[in-house]
Protein backbone atom coordinates (compact mmCIF):
# COMPACT_ATOMS: atom_id res chain seq x y z
CA UNK A 1 0.00 0.00 0.00
CA UNK A 2 1.75 3.24 -0.60
CA UNK A 3 2.01 6.00 1.45
CA UNK A 4 -1.04 8.09 0.16
CA UNK A 5 -3.47 5.25 0.22
CA UNK A 6 -2.53 4.72 3.98
CA UNK A 7 -3.05 8.21 4.96
CA UNK A 8 -6.17 8.10 3.30
CA UNK A 9 -7.31 4.69 4.97
CA UNK A 10 -6.34 6.08 8.00
CA UNK A 11 -8.05 9.49 7.66
CA UNK A 12 -11.35 7.41 6.94
CA UNK A 13 -11.23 5.28 9.53
CA UNK A 14 -10.51 8.44 11.86
CA UNK A 15 -13.65 9.82 10.30
CA UNK A 16 -15.68 6.84 10.81
CA UNK A 17 -14.54 6.64 14.22
CA UNK A 18 -15.06 10.11 14.87
CA UNK A 19 -19.14 9.91 13.44
CA UNK A 20 -19.22 7.05 15.93
CA UNK A 21 -18.21 8.17 19.09
CA UNK A 22 -20.09 11.67 18.26
CA UNK A 23 -23.57 9.98 17.89
CA UNK A 24 -22.60 8.26 21.19
CA UNK A 25 -21.70 11.43 22.68
CA UNK A 26 -25.20 13.21 21.47
CA UNK A 27 -27.21 9.80 22.39
CA UNK A 28 -25.94 10.20 26.03
CA UNK A 29 -27.22 14.31 25.71
CA UNK A 30 -30.31 13.38 24.76
CA UNK A 31 -32.99 15.22 24.51
CA UNK A 32 -31.55 18.64 24.83
CA UNK A 33 -34.62 20.31 24.69
CA UNK A 34 -38.69 19.48 24.60
CA UNK A 35 -39.69 16.76 22.21
CA UNK A 36 -42.28 17.38 19.72
CA UNK A 37 -44.79 14.91 18.76
CA UNK A 38 -46.78 15.56 15.52
CA UNK A 39 -49.99 13.79 15.45
CA UNK A 40 -51.65 14.50 11.94
CA UNK A 41 -54.92 14.17 13.48
CA UNK A 42 -57.34 16.08 15.56
CA UNK A 43 -57.02 16.16 19.63
CA UNK A 44 -59.29 12.66 20.55
CA UNK A 45 -57.97 10.00 18.21
CA UNK A 46 -56.02 7.04 18.38
CA UNK A 47 -52.81 8.88 17.23
CA UNK A 48 -53.49 11.49 19.52
CA UNK A 49 -54.45 9.26 22.68
CA UNK A 50 -51.08 7.23 22.40
CA UNK A 51 -48.63 10.04 21.72
CA UNK A 52 -49.79 11.71 25.20
CA UNK A 53 -49.66 7.99 26.61
CA UNK A 54 -46.05 7.98 25.33
CA UNK A 55 -45.26 11.62 26.37
CA UNK A 56 -46.12 10.67 29.92
CA UNK A 57 -44.84 7.76 30.43
CA UNK A 58 -41.08 8.28 29.29
CA UNK A 59 -40.64 11.98 29.12
CA UNK A 60 -39.86 12.34 33.17
CA UNK A 61 -37.55 9.71 32.57
CA UNK A 62 -35.52 11.22 29.62
CA UNK A 63 -35.56 14.39 31.74
CA UNK A 64 -37.32 16.57 28.85
CA UNK A 65 -40.92 17.07 28.04
CA UNK A 66 -42.16 15.65 25.27
CA UNK A 67 -45.23 17.67 23.48
CA UNK A 68 -48.06 16.89 21.25
CA UNK A 69 -48.71 18.70 18.51
CA UNK A 70 -51.61 17.94 16.44
CA UNK A 71 -51.45 18.78 12.54
CA UNK A 72 -54.83 17.40 11.04
CA UNK A 73 -55.79 17.42 7.34
CA UNK A 74 -54.89 15.41 4.11
CA UNK A 75 -54.57 11.90 5.55
CA UNK A 76 -51.81 13.23 7.74
CA UNK A 77 -49.30 14.09 5.06
CA UNK A 78 -48.95 17.56 6.17
CA UNK A 79 -47.59 16.36 9.66
CA UNK A 80 -45.40 13.76 7.96
CA UNK A 81 -43.81 16.36 5.68
CA UNK A 82 -43.29 18.76 8.17
CA UNK A 83 -41.28 16.02 9.99
CA UNK A 84 -39.24 14.63 7.36
CA UNK A 85 -38.18 18.55 6.66
CA UNK A 86 -36.99 19.10 10.21
CA UNK A 87 -34.05 18.65 11.62
CA UNK A 88 -33.31 15.44 12.05
CA UNK A 89 -31.73 15.33 15.76
CA UNK A 90 -34.72 12.99 17.38
CA UNK A 91 -36.15 16.49 19.13
CA UNK A 92 -39.69 16.09 16.33
CA UNK A 93 -41.39 13.02 15.74
CA UNK A 94 -44.23 11.89 13.76
CA UNK A 95 -47.15 9.60 14.86
CA UNK A 96 -48.51 7.82 12.88
CA UNK A 97 -51.22 5.18 11.20
CA UNK A 98 -50.64 3.61 7.90
CA UNK A 99 -52.43 6.52 6.38
CA UNK A 100 -49.69 9.04 5.67
CA UNK A 101 -46.86 6.00 5.16
CA UNK A 102 -48.37 3.31 3.40
CA UNK A 103 -51.54 4.33 1.79
CA UNK A 104 -51.67 7.92 0.40
CA UNK A 105 -48.09 7.69 -1.32
CA UNK A 106 -49.79 4.97 -3.39
CA UNK A 107 -52.65 7.32 -3.71
CA UNK A 108 -51.64 10.81 -4.28
CA UNK A 109 -49.37 11.82 -7.04
CA UNK A 110 -48.12 15.41 -5.45
CA UNK A 111 -46.66 13.51 -2.48
CA UNK A 112 -43.47 15.97 -1.09
CA UNK A 113 -41.84 12.86 0.60
CA UNK A 114 -40.85 9.48 -0.06
CA UNK A 115 -42.14 7.49 3.67
CA UNK A 116 -39.68 4.12 2.91
CA UNK A 117 -36.34 6.60 2.22
CA UNK A 118 -37.30 9.88 4.49
CA UNK A 119 -38.49 8.25 7.43
CA UNK A 120 -37.55 5.52 9.83
CA UNK A 121 -39.57 3.83 11.99
CA UNK A 122 -38.86 4.17 15.75
CA UNK A 123 -41.17 1.99 17.76
CA UNK A 124 -44.77 0.67 17.09
CA UNK A 125 -47.03 2.33 20.63
CA UNK A 126 -49.92 -0.54 19.55
CA UNK A 127 -51.91 -2.37 17.29
CA UNK A 128 -55.30 -3.51 17.02
CA UNK A 129 -57.87 -5.52 15.26
CA UNK A 130 -60.76 -4.21 13.16
CA UNK A 131 -64.02 -5.95 13.16
CA UNK A 132 -66.31 -7.69 10.87
CA UNK A 133 -69.87 -7.00 10.95
CA UNK A 134 -73.11 -7.37 9.43
CA UNK A 135 -76.70 -5.92 9.60
CA UNK A 136 -78.95 -8.77 11.21
CA UNK A 137 -80.51 -9.47 7.80
CA UNK A 138 -77.66 -11.07 6.09
CA UNK A 139 -77.88 -14.26 6.13
CA UNK A 140 -74.19 -15.41 7.41
CA UNK A 141 -73.91 -16.36 10.82
CA UNK A 142 -70.18 -16.45 10.31
CA UNK A 143 -67.58 -15.77 7.69
CA UNK A 144 -68.10 -18.81 5.87
CA UNK A 145 -71.60 -18.23 5.65
CA UNK A 146 -70.61 -14.72 3.98
CA UNK A 147 -68.43 -16.02 1.90
CA UNK A 148 -70.97 -18.41 0.49
CA UNK A 149 -73.73 -15.73 0.34
CA UNK A 150 -71.46 -13.42 -1.61
CA UNK A 151 -70.13 -15.95 -4.02
CA UNK A 152 -73.87 -16.58 -4.71
CA UNK A 153 -75.04 -13.06 -5.40
CA UNK A 154 -71.68 -11.42 -6.57
CA UNK A 155 -71.62 -7.62 -5.89
CA UNK A 156 -75.40 -7.86 -4.29
CA UNK A 157 -73.76 -7.41 -0.68
CA UNK A 158 -73.57 -3.91 -0.24
CA UNK A 159 -70.16 -2.57 1.91
CA UNK A 160 -69.65 1.06 3.83
CA UNK A 161 -66.24 2.56 4.68
CA UNK A 162 -64.87 6.24 5.72
CA UNK A 163 -64.07 6.47 2.29
CA UNK A 164 -62.03 5.69 -0.56
CA UNK A 165 -58.38 4.25 0.64
CA UNK A 166 -59.47 4.34 4.40
CA UNK A 167 -58.90 1.26 6.49
CA UNK A 168 -62.32 -0.11 6.58
CA UNK A 169 -62.25 0.29 2.45
CA UNK A 170 -58.49 -1.77 1.93
CA UNK A 171 -58.97 -4.41 4.73
CA UNK A 172 -62.28 -5.13 2.91
CA UNK A 173 -60.77 -5.42 -0.66
CA UNK A 174 -58.15 -7.36 1.04
CA UNK A 175 -60.74 -9.73 2.25
CA UNK A 176 -62.94 -10.02 -0.94
CA UNK A 177 -59.38 -10.80 -2.66
CA UNK A 178 -58.62 -13.22 -0.82
CA UNK A 179 -62.03 -15.41 0.01
CA UNK A 180 -62.74 -14.75 -4.29
CA UNK A 181 -66.15 -13.08 -3.54
CA UNK A 182 -66.73 -9.45 -4.79
CA UNK A 183 -68.98 -6.67 -2.43
CA UNK A 184 -69.79 -3.03 -3.78
CA UNK A 185 -67.98 -0.22 -1.79
CA UNK A 186 -70.25 2.54 -0.81
CA UNK A 187 -67.96 5.32 0.39
CA UNK A 188 -68.74 7.71 3.36
CA UNK A 189 -67.06 10.40 4.95
CA UNK A 190 -65.85 8.82 8.02
CA UNK A 191 -66.92 5.59 9.60
CA UNK A 192 -69.53 7.04 12.01
CA UNK A 193 -71.77 8.00 9.07
CA UNK A 194 -71.22 4.40 7.52
CA UNK A 195 -72.41 2.52 10.89
CA UNK A 196 -75.60 5.00 10.76
CA UNK A 197 -76.91 3.24 7.40
CA UNK A 198 -75.50 -0.41 8.36
CA UNK A 199 -77.82 -0.19 11.20
CA UNK A 200 -80.31 1.13 8.99
CA UNK A 201 -79.62 -1.54 6.63
CA UNK A 202 -78.96 0.53 3.50
CA UNK A 203 -75.68 -0.99 3.59
CA UNK A 204 -75.03 -4.81 4.80
CA UNK A 205 -71.52 -5.57 5.72
CA UNK A 206 -68.69 -3.34 7.17
CA UNK A 207 -65.13 -3.88 8.73
CA UNK A 208 -64.51 -1.11 11.09
CA UNK A 209 -63.09 -0.15 14.85
CA UNK A 210 -64.68 -1.77 17.53
CA UNK A 211 -64.94 1.00 19.61
CA UNK A 212 -67.51 2.30 16.55
CA UNK A 213 -69.29 -1.53 16.56
CA UNK A 214 -69.11 -2.98 19.46
CA UNK A 215 -72.34 -1.08 21.63
CA UNK A 216 -74.21 -1.88 18.58
CA UNK A 217 -73.11 -5.40 18.72
CA UNK A 218 -73.79 -5.61 22.76
CA UNK A 219 -77.91 -3.92 21.51
CA UNK A 220 -78.43 -6.55 18.96
CA UNK A 221 -78.68 -4.27 16.04
CA UNK A 222 -75.58 -5.73 14.34
CA UNK A 223 -73.62 -9.20 14.30
CA UNK A 224 -70.28 -9.90 14.90
CA UNK A 225 -68.63 -12.46 12.84
CA UNK A 226 -64.78 -11.94 12.75
CA UNK A 227 -61.87 -9.56 13.95
CA UNK A 228 -59.23 -9.45 11.84
CA UNK A 229 -56.24 -10.35 13.99
CA UNK A 230 -54.41 -13.58 12.90
CA UNK A 231 -54.83 -14.78 16.57
CA UNK A 232 -58.38 -13.92 18.61
CA UNK A 233 -58.71 -10.90 20.78
CA UNK A 234 -57.71 -11.05 24.36
CA UNK A 235 -61.29 -8.96 24.89
CA UNK A 236 -63.08 -10.73 22.30
CA UNK A 237 -62.11 -14.20 23.03
CA UNK A 238 -65.23 -16.21 21.88
CA UNK A 239 -65.12 -14.22 18.35
CA UNK A 240 -63.34 -16.06 15.71
CA UNK A 241 -60.65 -14.78 13.17
CA UNK A 242 -60.88 -14.33 9.56
CA UNK A 243 -57.64 -16.43 9.21
CA UNK A 244 -59.14 -19.10 11.11
CA UNK A 245 -62.42 -19.12 9.29
CA UNK A 246 -61.16 -20.55 6.08
CA UNK A 247 -59.30 -17.08 5.11
CA UNK A 248 -55.85 -18.06 4.89
CA UNK A 249 -53.31 -15.75 6.27
CA UNK A 250 -55.91 -13.05 6.22
CA UNK A 251 -54.32 -10.02 9.00
CA UNK A 252 -54.79 -6.64 8.65
CA UNK A 253 -54.23 -4.14 11.91
CA UNK A 254 -55.05 -0.30 12.88
CA UNK A 255 -51.46 0.05 14.07
CA UNK A 256 -49.59 3.52 15.23
CA UNK A 257 -46.07 4.03 15.11
CA UNK A 258 -43.68 6.12 16.03
CA UNK A 259 -41.45 7.54 12.77
CA UNK A 260 -38.07 9.63 12.93
CA UNK A 261 -36.54 11.03 10.13
CA UNK A 262 -34.27 9.16 8.12
CA UNK A 263 -30.83 10.81 8.88
CA UNK A 264 -31.78 10.86 12.77
CA UNK A 265 -28.64 9.14 14.85
CA UNK A 266 -29.05 5.49 15.56
CA UNK A 267 -28.08 6.07 18.51
CA UNK A 268 -31.19 8.42 19.71
CA UNK A 269 -33.34 5.94 17.96
CA UNK A 270 -32.34 2.95 20.03
CA UNK A 271 -32.69 5.16 22.49
CA UNK A 272 -36.42 6.67 22.29
CA UNK A 273 -37.49 2.65 21.51
CA UNK A 274 -35.61 1.41 24.77
CA UNK A 275 -37.86 3.83 26.56
CA UNK A 276 -40.91 3.01 25.09
CA UNK A 277 -39.87 -0.87 25.52
CA UNK A 278 -39.43 -0.36 29.60
CA UNK A 279 -42.78 1.04 30.28
CA UNK A 280 -45.28 -0.39 27.39
CA UNK A 281 -45.97 -3.82 29.12
CA UNK A 282 -46.47 -1.90 32.55
CA UNK A 283 -50.01 -2.44 33.87
CA UNK A 284 -51.07 1.11 33.53
CA UNK A 285 -49.77 0.97 29.91
CA UNK A 286 -51.69 -2.08 29.01
CA UNK A 287 -54.95 -0.35 30.21
CA UNK A 288 -54.71 2.47 28.03
CA UNK A 289 -53.94 0.56 25.26
CA UNK A 290 -57.09 -1.67 26.18
CA UNK A 291 -59.25 1.45 25.88
CA UNK A 292 -58.28 1.37 22.15
CA UNK A 293 -58.78 -2.55 21.81
CA UNK A 294 -54.73 -2.22 21.12
CA UNK A 295 -51.67 -3.93 22.54
CA UNK A 296 -48.33 -3.71 21.96
CA UNK A 297 -47.40 -7.01 20.03
CA UNK A 298 -44.03 -8.48 20.89
CA UNK A 299 -43.42 -9.57 17.47
CA UNK A 300 -42.73 -6.29 16.62
CA UNK A 301 -40.48 -4.55 19.64
CA UNK A 302 -37.14 -5.32 17.91
CA UNK A 303 -37.00 -2.46 15.51
CA UNK A 304 -35.32 -4.78 12.31
CA UNK A 305 -38.62 -6.94 12.96
CA UNK A 306 -40.92 -3.00 12.71
CA UNK A 307 -38.86 -2.32 9.61
CA UNK A 308 -39.41 -5.33 7.91
CA UNK A 309 -43.04 -4.99 9.21
CA UNK A 310 -43.45 -1.29 7.30
CA UNK A 311 -41.85 -2.09 4.15
CA UNK A 312 -44.32 -5.12 3.89
CA UNK A 313 -47.20 -3.11 4.51
CA UNK A 314 -45.96 -0.46 1.97
CA UNK A 315 -45.65 -3.15 -0.59
CA UNK A 316 -48.86 -5.24 0.53
CA UNK A 317 -51.31 -2.17 0.22
CA UNK A 318 -49.36 -0.58 -2.83
CA UNK A 319 -50.42 -3.91 -4.59
CA UNK A 320 -53.62 -3.31 -3.38
CA UNK A 321 -54.72 0.25 -4.05
CA UNK A 322 -53.30 -0.86 -8.14
CA UNK A 323 -54.99 -4.14 -8.70
CA UNK A 324 -57.87 -2.08 -7.59
CA UNK A 325 -57.93 1.02 -9.20
CA UNK A 326 -58.32 2.97 -5.79
CA UNK A 327 -58.24 6.81 -6.47
CA UNK A 328 -57.89 9.35 -3.89
CA UNK A 329 -60.19 11.90 -2.37
CA UNK A 330 -57.53 14.32 -0.89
Amino acid sequence: MTLTRRKLTAALAAGIASTWGAGVAWAQSYPQKAVKLVVGSPPGGPSDFLARVLADSIGPGMGQNFIVENKPGASGMPAADQVVKGVADGHQLLISGPASIVVMPHMFSKITYDPMRDLVPVTMLGAGAFVLVVHPSVKANNVKELIALAKANPNQLTYGSGGNGSSGHLCTEYFNGLAGIKMTHIPYKGDGQAVVDLLAGQIQVMFTAPNVAMAHVKSGKLRLLAVTTKERVSSMPDTATVHEMGVKDFEYLGWIIVFAPAATPPAVVDQLSSAWLKVKNTPAIAQKLNELAMAAPERYSARPALQDFVKSEYARLGKLIKDNNIKSEV
